[in-house]
Parts: structure tokens; sequence; C-alpha cells
């Protein structure tokens, strides 16, 4: 952490000097003083919930020998994910809701940046591996233990990391070269990309140039390989003649599918109209989706038709030991 809270000096000392611009305005959800203190009850109660929800699965996770499997161990590396992307957003927002001071420091705004689309790229990378799981235990299943071993399971996520640590440094070295000379409101309650390309007053036909390649390759690809092995993992289901077999076989992909589908819905709709500047109130509630409901609604999507997490959140919540 002290590493990189150095070289984020190091980008803002050398874009500094050309920058008049040392601090942000986050207009945040809303400017009604009335509703305030409402929101920040209802985004304290859903930030509370989602740590809670995450960490209880984490703890079912590792209490449980019988999610002890691959599957689970990438669920539960989700779980931090979640925890972790919901606290670069949430509580800053809560800190504005019961302050007058909305300014965000120029650092402390590439570094929500920074954290943001490293957590969200490796969210990215995550669902990937997990679709490619699931592949590996339907259609190969009797090279399955080989082909997902332990060690292969920590280099993938470590794979994860390594590719979204350097576009999320990429991106955020990119950011401090521009020039913000002039206004210094972003109409959101983060610091994002297409809402500080917004500000620029210097040109930014390189930043979206990276932006562009970091969706190809962060997001276009990843969907792809993510169809491709549903695709595969569909035709071997079909083939299951057993009704019992083919129901257990598609809820194990069916949550996963669903937070597929609410993670690059979000998505697209908030990096596929960069310079809209009439869409950055519609950006907002993609936000909320994207940071708040999408980590709060995972720890349910996951455990409502599974009941081994089910029965290992049970034994969690009321402290009980598993039968022998």
């Amino acid at each position: 952490m002290g590493d990189l809270c150095s070289l984020l000096l190091l980008v803002d000392g050398a874009s500094g000097n050309d920058s008049e611009v040392t601090e942000f305005v986050l207009l945040g959800l809303t400017e009604t003083p009335a509703l305030q203190p409402i929101l920040f009850v209802i985004f304290l109660l859903a930030y509370a919930v989602t740590v809670g929800g995450n960490s209880s699965i984490l703890a079912a996770i590792l209490a449980e020998p019988k999610l002890h499997t691959p599957m689970y161990f990438f669920l539960g590396n989700l779980s931090l994910l979640d925890v972790g992307c919901i606290s670069v957003t949430v509580p800053a927002m809560l800190r504005h809701f019961m302050s007058h001071n909305r300014g965000i420091p120029y650092q402390a705004c590439l570094s929500q940046l920074f954290f943001f689309h490293l957590l969200a790229g490796v969210d990215c990378f995550l669902l990937t591996v997990m679709a490619y799981d699931r592949y590996l235990a339907i259609c190969q299943p009797l090279t399955y233990s080989t082909r997902m071993s332990w060690g292969i399971q920590q280099a993938l996520v470590a794979m994860s990391c390594v590719f979204s640590f350097t576009n999320a440094l990429t991106q955020t070295v990119a950011l401090s070269t521009l020039k913000f000379c002039g206004p210094n409101v972003i109409n959101h309650f983060y610091c994002d990309l297409p809402q500080l390309f917004q500000l620029s007053c210097s040109s930014i036909q390189l930043n979206e140039q990276l932006l562009f390649a970091a969706a190809a390759f962060m997001g276009v690809a990843p969907l792809i390989l993510i169809t491709v092995s549903y695709a595969h993992v569909v035709a071997a289901v079909l083939r299951i003649r057993s009704p019992e077999g083919r129901k257990k076989a598609f809820s194990t992909c069916g949550s996963h599918l669903t937070v597929v589908g609410i993670f690059y819905g979000t998505g697209v709709f908030s990096y596929m109209r960069l310079g809209s500047v009439e869409a950055s109130d519609k950006d907002k509630g993609i936000g909320i989706l994207n940071t708040v409901i999408s980590p709060m609604l995972n720890p349910l999507i996951y455990s409502l038709r599974n009941p081994d997490v089910q029965g290992a959140l049970r034994q969690v919540l009321t402290r009980r030991q598993p039968p022998k």
C-alpha cells in the first residue's frame, strides 16, 4: 500500500505542475438536503448488508469442508472483491451525505479511480475463470481434478490480479497526464474515467484509445470466452438423460450467469457512452447498480438455489458443528 501511495504521489508530481485543479467536487446522488439523511441510512444499511452477506459466504466456504472445491474457492475470492468494490465508493459517499464539503483531492480521486478499476478488473477475469471451471467440471469431468488443481487455481487468481493491476495503473497514469484547468465539478458520486474525461481541457484521444483497448481485452474477450464455455456446457447438459442430472447441472451455472449478466450489463452502459453529458444522471443509477446493488445481491444469488451453501451458512450463523 505504501509503495502504491508513493507511486501515485510521483504521478501527481509529474502532472501537478501543469494542472490548476487540485480538488474535484462530487455532486453525489442528490443536492436536496432533505433527502440526504434518508439516503445516508439506505446506503449505510446496504453497505452493512453487503459486508455481512459476503463475509458470511466467505466464512461458510472456509468452515464447510464440502465447499473446499475450485468453484467455491473462486466464489470466496469474488466475495472479497465485492466487499472491496463497495468499500471504494460507498464510505466516501456516506461521508459526503453528512458533510457540506463534497470536495475530493486530486490525488484521492486518482486513488479511488485506481482501486475501482483494479477490483472491477479482477472481478471481470474471475467471472471468466468461473465459467472455465464450470466447463471443465461438466464437459471434462475425468480430467477436472488435474486441470483445476490447487496450484492452477492460485495461478488463475494471481494472473487475474496482475492483468487488472496493469490496466488500472495504465489508466490512472494516462489520466494523470491530462490537464484540468477549468471546471472541477463531477456529476457523479465517485471518480471514474467518463466523467473526468468531460472535465479535461487537453486531448483525451489517447485515453479513449486506452479505454477502448481495455474494454476489448477485459470486457469483450472474457465475454466471448464465457459464452463459448457455456455453449459447450449447455450442449453437454442437454445430453444428460436424467432430468434430475440436468437440473443439478443447470443450477450450478444459473447463479453465475445471473451475476455475469448484471456485471456486463452495467459495464456496457457505463463505458460505451463516453462524452455524453446528458447521460450523467443516468450514469448515477448505473453506478449504483454496479457498485452497490450487484455486490449486495451476489451472496443472495449464489446461495438462493444452492443447498450446500445454505447448509454451511446455517452452521456458521447458528455456530453448530456439522454432523459427523
